[in-house]
């Protein structure tokens, strides 16, 4: 059935109106009244609804069903990804990385970071994310929204307290990611993404300074898309979650 996130709470036999996109959706691909679709509002479970309302702006349905369906890693990972060049590469890395089961992402705005957010095409483009977040949990069958953290600059988000294991992911590490999660217990991690062109030298020593790992994920260099989707499959192999 098809899958929607609908932001409000789904209690059996509750009318509840979806969202604008969504009545726009159904009404595309002609579904009718008395159809049945699955719901959910990204803070678990999900619930078999049966659509009542059609119509090209607005629609309803009635909760039928509850389901506590859960299918997120049992460890908690986010992804602090640098700002890639391109908003296309962005995308790509936020709504693989959802699918790959992150729960959070944190943009960065590192010294590389050719892109440069703020004001209203900041806020435009944070909406933007979450639209993908969105649409990659409907696809891949989270119940659960990832968290998107407002951009931080690098120097200011490294300084702030994390009760993570801050994984800084560098070609002149010594210790393989692999070599490091086979031998380590499941915990909280955040991966460290840099731009294109990785983080400067200034970067890395001031996350090693404030108690990041330094990591390699081998001996080929990662494009910025490629490396923490990489790094996020090692963990989920070892870990579970695959």
């Amino acid at each position: 059935m098809p899958r929607f996130y609908c932001p409000q709470p789904l209690l059996p036999g509750s009318i509840v109106d979806l969202p604008e996109p969504v009545a726009h959706h159904l009404h595309v691909v002609r579904q009718q009244a008395g159809d049945e679709v699955v719901l959910f509002n990204g803070e678990g479970g999900q619930a078999t609804a049966r659509l009542t309302e059609i119509g090209k702006r607005r629609a309803s349905a009635e909760v039928v069903a509850l389901d506590a369906v859960d299918v997120e890693l049992p460890y908690s990972i986010t992804l602090a990804q640098g700002l890639p060049e391109g908003s296309n590469k962005m995308d790509w890395i936020v709504e693989k990385a959802v699918e790959l089961g992150v729960t959070a992402i944190q943009p960065l705005a590192a010294a590389r970071s050719v892109v440069k957010l703020s004001g209203e095409r900041l806020d435009k483009r944070q909406a933007h994310w979450e639209g993908v977040i969105v649409a990659a949990s409907e696809q891949c069958g989270r119940n659960r929204l990832a968290r998107l953290a407002p951009l931080q600059e690098f120097g200011r988000w490294i300084a702030q307290p994390d009760e993570s294991v801050r994984i800084l992911l560098s070609p002149r590490a010594t210790q393989s990611m692999a070599d490091w999660a086979r031998t380590t217990t499941p915990r909280a991690v955040t991966l460290m993404i840099g731009p294109e062109g990785g983080f400067s030298p200034q970067e890395e020593e001031t996350a090693l300074a404030h108690g990041a790992l330094a990591l390699s994920m081998g001996p080929r260099v990662l494009r910025t898309e490629t490396a923490g989707l990489a790094a996020l499959a090692v963990l989920a192999a070892a870990w579970g979650g695959i």
